[in-house]
């Protein structure tokens, strides 16, 4: 696992954006797995800006995306889907044919069967990830054991408290999720996980840890055969991480 230390989220935008750009550049026609959530916003606004200041390419490109909220329709500025419309791909020149996020609302069964058949047929070239405070990775949420497959999850209540700022009260928080499994995530070529804030506890567990821990999914990056953390220079210092 390569472990890369960076000031700030801005710098640690711009090498998360260099492993995509590169990606894109050698394959065209590759398929990005992407994530939701504050840590990789930065990223994907400087992948627009290199869209339209650098002819960087995304008109090939396929997306697979990590989870959806069930009972959110598309169209709701907090749906995975609204998310990466307004933080990407109304930003870059992606055929949005192109790119899937799970359905939120309709039957639960067939929406997570479709999910799982676009996943089988996927060979994703890089999968963006972002991680809990409890170290879940989409989400995969701690427990003793974890799912190889994309699943309905229902999500605790440190998840719940962790997405509530977003919402106008805790109460409207979706209690349950379809996300990828954590097979679906480490078939993946490359792993690609941004890192700061208040992610004390994950961080020290991925980093300064030897054990792979299903109470803390983050851990199975460890095994990855080619995984990329970056991390705010800040969070390393909080928790010892010399490197």
């Amino acid at each position: 696992m390569k472990v890369l230390v960076v000031k700030d989220m801005q710098e640690g935008a711009k090498k998360g954006a260099d492993v995509i750009e590169k990606i894109v550049r050698e394959n065209p026609e590759c398929t990005l797995g992407l994530a939701t959530g504050s840590s990789p916003v930065a990223m994907y606004q400087e992948l627009s800006r290199r869209c339209k200041e650098e002819g960087l390419d995304f008109s090939r490109v396929h997306s697979v995306n990590l989870d959806e909220y069930v009972g959110l329709p598309g169209t709701h500025e907090q749906s995975y889907r609204y998310f990466m419309d307004s933080n990407l791909f109304d930003h870059i020149n992606i055929d949005k044919k192109n790119t899937y996020v799970a359905k939120g609302t309709g039957d639960v069964a067939a929406n997570l069967k479709e999910f799982n058949e676009v996943l089988d047929k996927a060979d994703i070239a890089v999968q963006v990830l972002g991680v809990g405070p409890d170290g879940h990775l989409g989400f995969n949420e701690p427990g003793d054991t974890l799912y190889e497959c994309a699943h309905e999850e229902t999500l605790e209540d440190s998840t719940i408290e962790a997405n509530k700022r977003f919402f106008a009260s805790k109460e409207e928080v979706p209690t349950r999720a379809l996300t990828m499994g954590m097979g679906n995530i480490m078939k993946a070529r490359k792993l690609l996980m941004i890192i700061g804030g208040n992610k004390e506890e994950a961080a020290k567990r991925l980093l300064l840890s030897d054990k792979i821990d299903p109470h803390c999914p983050a851990t199975f990056m460890r095994m990855h055969r080619d995984a990329v953390v970056i991390i705010e220079k800040a969070l390393a210092d909080r928790i010892g991480y010399q490197g």
